[in-house]
């Protein structure tokens, strides 16, 4: 199950985990918490954090990542990033780059499918991994046994070399924290965890002020109740990812579940074994996500003078760069098991509904400069 799961059932949570006792008496000490520290802290607590202590994916973790559906989802990434090369003049020094890269998966088939495309630029590319979990970049190092030695790991975006860059971001923004603000009859308020009478962490309401420049809408028209969320973390990444499209040259692509449009919504939601789990049930054992906000990632790109594809949904991404009909010639001469494993596969990368994630995740494209760039303008070939 992909983190698109609908809420079937809670997880009975018959004890407090210890990044929750930590986080209790972090509350009682300094003061209730805002969400993006929470959130950081559930994800990155170099003690208890999910992500430092979890093997979140697959089928014995706790959601499944595209990339681990099928192949043909890096391999359709793959084509991308040739498309991408070739269009803006196939230079020659060229640093393939993901951040998050998960188990590897992903970049294990799109270098495949580069080394058949474009053998010039498997040859000359140099590869590079962000990612900041030693026990991830170990299991990166067994998916990726026969590149290992071409590859440079890096904690931080910023240790990436200057030179053209390809780069691909999946599922990166997600896990990167929000702040929440809720509509009150005294105006927006910022939402907080806290400590109740008992002990447990609940959400509350911060009563200091904040600067009302930070949220782009007129409080006078929002009904009350209404939660708005922000990413100021997210937009520093993605503005200073798209500094480095534009003074080295190359395209960046994210790839995320989330929304097109700026708009209203509670997103914040955990995510524990395969369902939907209370996002104050289970900090440091179940991961924490919320949905993405396109548009402020395309304004922070802009922002940086990054040029901005139009964004499109997984599945019209997808389907543009000829998923199906690789799947028909993955398919060729197959069984009829593997051929409908193949098909499922395809419907639930690429289709919309319940479980699938076509229309529920968006792509982003950004490039140095104005190029024609496949399958995100019209124009392109």
């Amino acid at each position: 199950m992909t983190k698109t799961a609908r809420m079937t059932k809670f997880w009975k949570v018959t004890a407090m985990t210890p990044l929750a006792h930590k986080i209790v008496r972090l509350i009682e000490e300094t003061g209730p918490l805002r969400i993006s520290d929470y959130f950081a802290l559930c994800l990155a607590d170099p003690e208890h954090g999910y992500y430092h202590s979890r093997e979140p994916f697959g089928r014995s973790g706790d959601f499944i990542t595209a990339p681990e559906v099928s192949q043909l989802f890096g391999e359709m990434i793959g084509v991308h990033l040739v498309h991408a090369w070739q269009a803006q003049g196939a230079p020659a020094d060229v640093r393939i780059v993901e951040i998050g890269p998960g188990r590897g998966t992903l970049m294990s088939d799109a270098l495949r499918v580069i080394a058949r495309l474009a053998p010039d630029l498997y040859a000359g590319a140099s590869i590079h991994m962000v990612e900041t979990s030693e026990r991830l970049r170990n299991v990166q190092r067994q998916t990726l046994v026969r590149v290992k030695e071409r590859i440079t790991w890096h904690t931080a975006f910023e240790e990436v070399p200057e030179g053209f860059t390809l780069m691909v971001a999946n599922e990166l923004f997600d896990a990167v924290p929000i702040r929440q603000f809720v509509k009150t009859p005294q105006g927006f308020r910022e939402r907080v965890v806290g400590v109740d009478g008992t002990g447990a962490l609940v959400f509350g309401l911060g009563a200091g002020s904040f600067d009302p420049q930070l949220l782009p809408l007129d409080e006078t028209r929002v009904p009350d109740g209404e939660i708005f969320e922000l990413s100021p973390a997210r937009s520093a990444v993605m503005q200073a990812v798209a500094a480095k499209i534009v003074r080295d040259g190359g395209t960046a692509l994210a790839i995320d579940y989330g929304h097109l449009v700026t708009g209203f919504g509670d997103t914040l939601q955990a995510v524990y074994r395969h369902e939907y789990d209370p996002p104050l049930a289970r900090p440091g054992e179940a991961d924490l996500t919320s949905h993405v906000d396109f548009q402020a990632l395309a304004e922070a790109a802009l922002a940086a003078g990054a040029h901005v594809h139009k964004p499109m949904t997984q599945g019209e991404f997808l389907v543009g760069l000829g998923i199906v009909e690789r799947a028909g010639a993955l398919g060729a001469g197959r069984d009829a098991l593997t051929q409908a494993a193949i098909r499922d596969a395809v419907n639930r990368l690429a289709g919309e509904g319940e479980g699938r994630m076509g229309a529920l995740f968006k792509v982003l494209a950004i490039s140095g400069g104005p190029v024609s760039l496949a399958p995100f303008d019209r124009q392109a070939a």
